[in-house]
């Protein structure tokens, strides 16, 4: 039985979703797992994971442009916003999005889906240093 945890850092160019797969196939294969869970958590509240199609860039968009509507940029709807126009944008978007994924690994390999990419989903417009945890539980 194996059980793993790492911290990982990945930046992030402002807001929009990265895809970061192969960061994490290269993750698994690094530490020679074979089967298990592996869980990953975002330690931001401005940022978010989820898996989300990868075939085609035109799904990102309209899922950042979805967002722009469901949650607006306007100062003047928020209390909070230290950090500029979106940072409370950024915080109800993280609520609404996930803060961990579980991932089952099977024969070396992440089960997903034949179009399935794992994102880190950028709320911010500045760019930021994202530091994700890698929890693996198996062999």
């Amino acid at each position: 039985m194996i059980n793993l945890i790492e911290d990982l850092i990945f930046n992030t160019s402002g807001k929009g979703m990265f895809e970061i797969t192969e960061n994490i196939n290269d993750w698994v294969s690094k530490n020679n797992i074979n089967q298990g869970q592996l869980n990953l958590f975002i330690q931001h509240t401005s940022a978010s994971l989820t898996i989300m199609e990868n075939a085609s860039p035109d799904v990102l968009d309209d899922v950042n442009n979805f967002f722009l509507k469901l949650v607006p940029e306007d100062s003047s709807l928020y209390s909070h916003g230290y950090e500029g126009n979106d940072d409370m944008p950024a915080h109800i978007k993280y609520m609404l999005t996930q803060t961990s994924l579980t991932i089952p690994i099977k024969n070396k390999q992440l089960i997903l889906g034949t179009w399935q990419g794992i994102y880190l989903f950028e709320h911010r417009y500045n760019p930021h240093k994202r530091k994700i945890s890698f929890s693996f539980v198996g062999n």
